[in-house]
């Protein structure tokens, strides 16, 4: 199982009442005043964008800082992106993810502010789900820095812990144009429905497999291995596209022996290098497992649900489910 632990928070309970107070008591003027008549929302990234036009459907315009096919973690913020994120009505970001969006989130003076990390329990989560420790290895085994002390941001790859966070920003949209609250309830309601459908897809798709052990260069999945009951082993201590040390593709490859792997998993943002590498070493095969920090042209899967059930597929044929 992944290893983990929790990471001190509000009561999850409170959540989406603290969405909802977080943000500046607002008349509707916030959305009528633009000239469209809009709720004007920046968000941070494509998992953020996604809710935002979920949740707002007609009712917002949704813009996003990180254009398709930029890797959410090197985003560098233009003095042109900086100006526009002052004229937010609402900014919707995940604070630790993306450096140079939490400063200028900071520096935006925008009151309508939502931290999805507030809206759900943060872990840490190591790169292997084994009982061992990999040398050099820090937080959840990604290269970049993530929350304090190594929480792992990636919650929208667990559709439960997603659904939370639609509920926080469903309430958060809610305060900020009353005006239109009972269309951001429902819209809420029908997407955290949807959620736990995919949600009851993936136990169900991952009930009963030939191991339990993935290998991905992205070690961005400890969510969805804590989930489903996975063991989620990443190659530490570099980002996606670093090549993996001899030490660590031995390692490798006497733990696909044991757990009867066959798949080295790689992403679509970034290279597929260290993947055909390691997999070459190893005598495994490649697939993709989206992170879905993006989608562009060559994600499997036109929305977060497209791409979702592209991931559930390739991880049944690479676990060997039955």
């Amino acid at each position: 199982m992944n290893v983990r632990r929790l990471i001190p928070s509000a009561a999850l309970a409170g959540a989406v009442a603290l969405a909802a107070t977080a943000l500046t008591a607002c008349s509707g003027a916030s959305a009528t005043g633009s000239k469209d008549g809009k709720l004007h929302v920046t968000a941070s990234f494509y998992p953020m964008q996604f809710l935002a036009a979920q949740i707002g459907k007609e009712h917002v315009k949704v813009d996003t800082l990180t254009k398709p096919g930029v890797e959410p973690h090197d985003l560098e913020i233009t003095p042109k992106q900086t100006g526009q994120l002052g004229e937010a009505d609402v900014i919707l970001y995940l604070k630790s993810l993306q450096p140079a969006v939490d400063k200028a989130v900071a520096q935006s003076g925008v009151k309508n502010v939502v931290d999805a990390a507030t809206l759900t329990e943060l872990e840490v989560h190591a790169a292997s789900g084994h009982d061992h420790d990999h040398e050099g290895e820090a937080g959840h085994g990604d290269s970049h820095g993530h929350g304090e002390a190594g929480a792992d941001p990636h919650i929208w790859l667990d559709p439960a812990k997603y659904a939370e966070v639609a509920k926080g920003v469903g309430a958060a949209l809610e305060k900020a144009d009353p005006g239109h609250a009972a269309d951001y309830k429902k819209n809420t309601d029908e997407l955290v429905g949807k959620l736990t459908g995919l949600d009851t897809e993936f136990k169900d798709g991952l009930t009963n497999t030939a191991t339990r052990t993935f290998i991905t260069t992205h070690s961005a999945f400890g969510y969805l291995a804590e989930r489903y009951g996975l063991d989620q082993e990443g190659i530490s201590g570099v980002d996606p596209e670093a090549e993996p040390s001899p030490a660590r593709v031995k390692e490798i490859q006497e733990i696909a022996k044991k757990d009867n792997v066959t798949t080295v998993f790689f992403e679509t943002l970034a290279s597929d290098k260290t993947a055909k590498t390691l997999a070459k070493d190893t005598g495994l095969t490649t697939d993709v497992l989206d992170p879905l920090e993006g989608i562009t042209d060559k994600s499997q899967g036109a929305d977060y649900f497209e791409v979702m059930r592209s991931n559930l597929k390739n991880l049944q044929k690479a676990l060997g489910s039955k």
